[in-house]
């Protein structure tokens, strides 16, 4: 499998999200979360699109960076494009309208959205148990677990292998969380 795509991904990416932490106290790097994405998708999902993986690690650049939809064409094109705008929230919205419009999409989403949806949610789920973001406490972690696992299970079954791995991660998430 040629990899330029996805090295190229992982350059803009990089680049886009230079200086961004995740919200835990450990303030990590953000860019480890879509590289961890795109680990679930081919690790654990046998994922070998490179469109797909490619998006996996682009798909927060529209909605947390000032990236645009012509970027995104013209350096991944029009699928890479495509894959990034379904999986990306509106922030102009409020976060509640946010979470409720992933949970009513997640049944329209194509089947590469899809995965990277799946891939993204383990990982986020993962991240919230081992390094909380700063001020939650054990009720708003519980509360995230409830709202991915909706979203997921709203989802078209696409993948049986990341859909079990969600499943799986999110058990011992609220076994962690609830100690």
């Amino acid at each position: 499998m040629s990899t330029s795509l996805i090295e190229k991904a992982l350059l803009f990416a990089s680049e886009k999200h230079k200086g961004h932490t995740r919200k835990n106290k450990e303030k990590s790097s953000y860019i480890v979360h879509p590289i961890a994405v795109r680990h679930i998708l081919s690790d654990v999902g046998a994922v070998k699109d490179e469109e797909i993986l490619a998006a996996a690690l682009l798909h927060d650049t529209l909605e947390d960076t000032p990236t645009t939809r012509e970027e995104l064409i013209e350096n991944f094109g029009e699928r890479v494009c495509s894959l990034v705008e379904e999986v990306s929230d509106d922030k102009t919205l409020s976060k509640q309208t946010r979470k409720d419009l992933q949970i009513q999409h997640a049944p329209k989403l194509t089947e590469g959205a899809v995965l990277i949806k799946i891939a993204d949610k383990i990982s986020n789920v993962q991240d919230i148990i081992k390094m909380p973001p700063n001020g939650w406490d054990v009720n708003r972690c519980l509360e995230y677990l409830n709202w991915a696992e909706e979203v997921i299970l709203n989802c078209p079954k696409v993948n049986e292998a990341l859909e079990t791995h969600f499943a799986v991660v999110i058990e011992i998430g609220r076994e962690i969380i609830k100690k």
